[in-house]
């Protein structure tokens, strides 16, 4: 930190100092695996662009390094921003962006390190409650349950014609991603919405009860197909046991009709897989 602090001090063209992320959150317990996610606030990118040099003159050389504004594979916007993402050979991690346009407090935790000419507005102390639980409306609640059981069909289908890839794509992002917005919610009425489920849901262990982390664990599979299906029926019961906590917690309708006649369309699947190899 004193280097980082250091470096912007002695750089006049560095005008202030902003530190995110989980380091400027004081709820986020504290590790050496935390990055030091670090805004440095300048009058002119352009001389910070792509500039190896200047990186290795100050900070050393990274280990591992990475700029998204100069990378093919997702083009960045190039609006007045540069960012480093660095690793160091001491294991310290820094994201360091530079940019030339004023900051705007959206409510996230942040700690101004540098102002050298009042810049920055007036911050409060940093808490996280920008990354706390949000209640769903009847409408999200109702799309997050269609849409969890809408996707399995692909899934099964996947699994029928031996589309591992395909299944898995399916399982693990679109229906996963509605299970985890489930949970969410189930642990936002079970904490008075007053904590966070942390980045992908990294902190589910902590908050849900035991059991139910346990089917949560058990959603995971390898790429054999009995242990997929397993996994796929374990996710089922484990999304119908909170979605109908949280319809009771928040007063929603839970369409019970869509869940059993997707249960019914993967059973016959699996029935039939079973039936062919017999």
């Amino acid at each position: 930190m004193g280097l980082i602090v250091n470096v912007a001090r002695d750089d006049d063209r560095i005008r202030a100092v902003l530190l995110v992320g989980s380091r400027a959150n004081p709820s986020v317990p504290r590790d050496k695996y935390q990055d030091y996610d670090i805004t440095y606030f300048v009058k002119d990118v352009k001389p910070f662009y792509n500039n190896i040099e200047w990186i290795e003159k100050h900070f050393e050389k990274p280990a591992i390094l990475q700029m998204p504004e100069t990378m093919s594979l997702v083009p960045p916007e190039n609006n007045g921003h540069f960012a480093y993402l660095m690793i160091f050979d001491d294991g310290n991690r820094i994201d360091l962006n530079i940019v030339d346009k004023p900051y705007v407090d959206n409510g996230e935790p942040a700690v101004v390190l540098v102002d050298k000419d009042g810049i920055l507005p007036p911050l409060p102390a940093p808490t996280d409650k920008y990354w706390h639980i949000k209640p769903p409306s009847q409408k999200l609640f109702a799309d997050c349950c269609n849409e969890f059981w809408w996707c399995l069909n692909n899934v099964g289908k996947g699994i029928a014609r031996d589309e591992l890839p395909y299944a898995m794509k399916m399982y693990n992002e679109y229906v996963r991603n509605m299970l985890d917005k489930m949970i969410e919610w189930y642990i936002g009425f079970n904490t008075d919405f007053s904590v966070s489920a942390g980045k992908f849901g990294k902190y589910f262990k902590k908050y849900l009860p035991e059991n139910l982390y346990a089917m949560y664990s058990k959603t995971y599979s390898d790429s054999n197909y009995e242990n997929f299906w397993n996994s796929v029926f374990t996710a089922c019961s484990l999304f119908h046991t909170v979605a109908l906590r949280v319809a009771e917690y928040g007063c929603y309708i839970y369409n019970q009709s869509e869940e059993d006649a997707m249960i019914q369309y993967l059973s016959k699947i699996k029935n039939d897989l079973t039936l062919r190899r017999s």
